[in-house]
Formats: structure tokens, sequence, C-alpha cells
């Protein structure tokens, strides 16, 4: 990013609770100013504000519903309105209910398709919109980046999740677009994290013997996500790229996702 004449600051989706959480902590713990996105954990978001605004003195909460289309394009206004520009968005929300080639359906792959894909890209959109704004009124270096959150799943594929996992591939071809037309305004850079934190689906014991499933013995933690994504959005020869966040599980072959693998499969 350039080098900061005013506080920077980033808008990060999903960032209540759980992984955006822990972004929005890392980015605050860098000088960010965070505007913290939630859909309906207000409380949660309410605490996530509190936690950034005692490291960087200024945060704050904005609600939406990725499936709708006019909050998604209400949504970046809102947040210059509060702080008076933006200069980089976080995509982290996600929606992420199982499916399958059986069970696949036309509505279960457009409500992903709005929320992890369509969403995400109206974003990009708009902050390069105001950026442009703001090189019209003189603003000499008027930059910012965009960062997607993507996974492994994408380089090690498997029948789960189906329409997440289509979403999240047309998300990370929408990056290599995105980074060509909105260059040089808007850099656009993809993480993608391996199994980082557990879930209902996943007992803990199983959660701890499937995250030491890698090359490199562990997989990725939420303190090496938000790493990773503060990295990407300051360094500023990264664009049209993503970085794999994940002990190596990209390198191994699953045939179940993580979340629906009852035993430790033997690697090949």
């Amino acid at each position: 990013m350039p080098t900061p004449t005013r506080p920077r600051t980033v808008l990060v989706t999903g960032a209540a609770k759980r992984l955006g959480r822990a972004i929005a902590l890392t980015l605050a713990e860098g000088g960010w100013q965070v505007a913290v996105h939630y859909r309906s954990a207000e409380q949660d978001a309410i605490e996530t504000v509190a936690a950034c605004a005692r490291i960087s003195g200024v945060s704050g909460h904005f609600d939406a519903d990725f499936s709708d289309e006019a909050a998604v394009r209400a949504l970046l206004p809102r947040v210059v309105a509060h702080f008076g520009a933006v200069d980089a968005v976080v995509n982290s929300a996600s929606l992420f209910e199982h499916d399958d080639p059986a069970t696949f359906g036309y509505a279960r792959l457009q409500q992903h398709l709005a929320s992890n894909t369509a969403a995400p890209i109206v974003l990009a959109q708009a902050l390069h919109a105001h950026l442009n704004e703001r090189a019209a009124q003189g603003e000499a270096d008027a930059q910012g980046a965009v960062v997607n959150l993507l996974d492994q799943k994408l380089w090690n594929q498997n029948p789960d999740f189906l329409s997440y996992t289509l979403s999240k591939a047309a998300l990370e071809a929408a990056g290599t677009m995105l980074a060509m037309a909105l260059a040089p305004r808007v850099r656009v850079v993809g993480v993608a994290p391996g199994l980082t934190l557990t879930s209902h689906y996943l007992s803990e014991e199983q959660f701890q013997r499937l995250h030491a499933l890698s090359p490199l013995g562990r997989s990725s933690t939420a303190q090496d996500v938000a790493q990773a994504v503060r990295f990407a959005l300051e360094n500023r020869a990264l664009t049209g790229t993503t970085l794999l966040v994940d002990g190596g599980q990209h390198l191994m072959r699953f045939e179940r996702d993580f979340s629906l693998m009852q035993d430790t499969p033997t690697p090949p």
C-alpha cells in the first residue's frame, strides 16, 4: 500500500467472529482502521469493534445481507461516509453449506454464488470507483487492494460442498480478471487457507488429527491466515495471484472434505 498520510481504512467482511475477527484484529495491530461487516451477529460485531478500537483507536460495524445486491452496493459508501475514505477490502464472509452431485440444485448454487462470488466482485468494483473519485479530486497516489479468501480445496478437489467449491472457483477466476481490469488503481490477491478452525462437523480430537495432516505437520492457524492477508494488503508488488496458506495440504489427495472425514486417511 502507499505510504499513508492518514490512517488506512479496511473493510473486512464477515469480521464479527472466527477467521474474519482474527483478520480484523491483526490489521488493527498493523495500524489499520477496521470496518467490521456482519450479517446478523451484531453483538459479536460490537465486541470485535471494541477489540479493534482498543488497538487502533477507530473502528465501526456495518450490517449487510450478501444475498441482497442493493445492500452490498450500499455497503462501501456507508463505510466511506463513516471513515471518510476506504483503502482496502478483505472478503472473508462466506456461505458454507453442504451439497454434492447427488443433492445439487439451482437454488443452493445461486445462494453461494451471490454471497461468495458476486458480493466480493461488487465490493471490488465499488472500491475501484471510490479510488477513482479520490484521484479525480487530486489525491496523487489513490491506490488500494482487495484480498479474497479462497480455499485450498480449489487445488485439491473433492465432490463435497459442490456449490461452495464452485463459488470459490469462480471467485478465484474473478480475481485474475479483476486484477487485470482494475489495475493500476486496485490490486487483487487471493489467500487460500487449509483447515484452520474447527466446526460443528468435527470433534476437537478429529480437528487436531486432521490439522496435523499436511507435509509440514500442521495446517493453517487463524493467525497464519491473518498475517498472510496483511502481507497481501501491504506488499505493492502482489496482484493477480493467490497465497496458499495451508501447511502444504493442497499437495495431498483427500477424497472427502475435511469436515466429512471420519478417519484420518493414509497419505499416498
